[in-house]
């Protein structure tokens, strides 16, 4: 069995994290006697490295073979061995940016266990021990990752060497393209009532009372918090820096001490009440608890009347939709662009249909090219209520890739090739001035395609 090293990686990277909801092979059952099966300069590779990622593949593949461990052997040499240039060259990443892509991925997977308690029952491992091994893992990472950019990063692909990558494919090669759509939209957020304000704003207060008087905001955070991922987190949202919050938020956090509570803060996604759990460099884990005020009925129907009227210029030929985008919505994202949506994803302008949100999805799968839908209630990316009408301004058929109409895929899947063949060209020189001694029991490995490297 061959498996590629994109899927290594992604599966190496993921610290057991991955596929976690299958059955049949229990981390906690596997007993690992630990002993050294490589070194690698000044590195090393351990027995429950290969075991552990063997388990993973276990798990995520209906048949694995014994034969995948030099695949994965092999991945872990090309590691170290950029991590000894890294040490040749002094490379090393701040423990800030370790923390912030250690916490984003801890989070994202306490998210699919669905509680920390659940991630540690099944791991058979404390928080902090999973913190360490991911801590460490992220480090390693980044390090080899601005190693290979030293090594790739300047290369680029000339359009000669996109047409001769593309006629060398096999047909069955080239991918075949979803369709693909170009949307634009004007969207209208309907206004806020004061007594629904007014509400959230005394409800608050009461939290706050109840937290300042010994009550758990961990608990009330699951209870009564409009994050959906309260339930998950108990309202704690890890390290963040200043610029990965709302303004408002940041204000009132980095006045706070460790431990204290915020009065009621106004931000762009509702009212938060927010306390400070921990402060790292300048990277602050809060916790909040963030209510929205409900929106009346007659602010709903405001918004759909508005939208209904801007509807109706365009379709009257009053207003082209660029200029009623520039003008009337209340999209930040869009409106300076006519509306156009950009994908989060990529930055293009186009989306496959099932990256699209459900109801926008829904609405825009049975429009023609050029359409304009009516309008529909929705939710923005902070996660509040809104209407908003799309426009479908092209949509491709689903077709093998060619150079006419996916040159641009076309040239990353070329310049991917050339990178790793540089990478491949710049492994195989290293291992040369490298010393590489691995254990017996897998010297079997020196005869597969990987060309594992023998003792030196």
């Amino acid at each position: 069995m061959k498996i590629t090293k994109y899927y290594l990686s992604l599966i190496l990277i993921s610290l057991l994290f991955q596929n976690f909801q299958a059955q049949d092979v229990n981390p906690k059952k596997a007993f690992i006697l630990d002993r050294v099966v490589a070194v690698v300069g000044d590195f090393h590779v351990l027995q429950s490295d290969i075991e552990q990622q063997f388990l993973q593949l276990q798990m995520s593949q209906s048949y694995v073979n014994d034969e995948v461990k030099c695949e994965i052997l092999d991945y872990f040499i090309e590691q170290k061995l950029l991590m000894s240039q890294a040490k040749i060259d002094s490379i090393e990443v701040s423990p800030g940016q370790v923390e912030l892509s250690m916490e984003q991925r801890l989070q994202m997977f306490v998210n699919q266990f669905g509680s920390i308690e659940e991630m540690e029952s099944y791991f058979n491992k404390s928080i902090y021990d999973i913190r360490e091994d991911l801590r460490k893992t992220m480090r390693e990472m980044m390090i080899t990752n601005q190693v290979q950019q030293s090594i790739v990063g300047d290369l680029k692909i000339t359009p000669s060497e996109v047409r001769k990558f593309y006629y060398s494919l096999n047909k069955d090669s080239i991918p075949v393209i979803d369709s693909d759509v170009k949307i634009a939209e004007i969207v209208v957020n309907p206004t806020q009532d004061e007594d629904a304000v007014f509400e959230v704003r005394e409800r608050l207060l009461d939290l706050r009372k109840r937290i300042m008087e010994g009550e758990s905001m961990s608990t009330l955070a699951i209870l009564y918090s409009d994050d959906p991922s309260a339930t998950s987190n108990f309202g704690e949202i890890g390290f963040r820096g200043k610029n990965e919050l709302d303004p408002a938020y940041v204000q009132a956090a980095w006045s706070l001490k460790e431990g204290q509570v915020s009065k009621i803060v106004e931000s762009s996604f509702g009212f938060h009440i927010i306390q400070v759990i921990e402060r790292r460099g300048d990277r602050v884990n809060t916790r909040h608890i963030l209510l929205k005020p409900k929106i009346g009925a007659a602010a709903k129907a405001q918004a759909l009347a508005k939208l209904d009227s801007i509807r109706n210029e365009i379709m009257y030929d009053s207003l082209s939709f660029r200029t009623a985008a520039m003008m009337h919505s209340e999209s930040e994202k869009t409106r300076a662009n006519g509306g156009l949506v950009v994908n989060p994803a990529n930055q293009a302008s186009t989306f496959k249909l099932d990256e699209l949100e459900t109801k926008d999805y829904r609405t825009i799968r049975d429009l023609e090219v050029g359409e304009i839908s009516q309008p529909y209630e929705t939710t923005d990316e902070k996660g509040k209520l809104a209407y908003k009408i799309v426009k479908l301004i092209s949509r491709t058929e689903p077709h093998r890739a060619n150079l006419k109409q996916d040159y641009l895929l076309l040239q990353n899947m070329a310049l991917e090739e050339k990178q790793n063949n540089a990478m491949q060209k710049w492994y195989k020189q290293k291992k040369q001035t490298t010393f590489i001694k691995i254990d017996e029991s897998f010297k079997h490995c020196s005869n597969n395609k990987n060309e594992l490297t023998s003792n030196k």
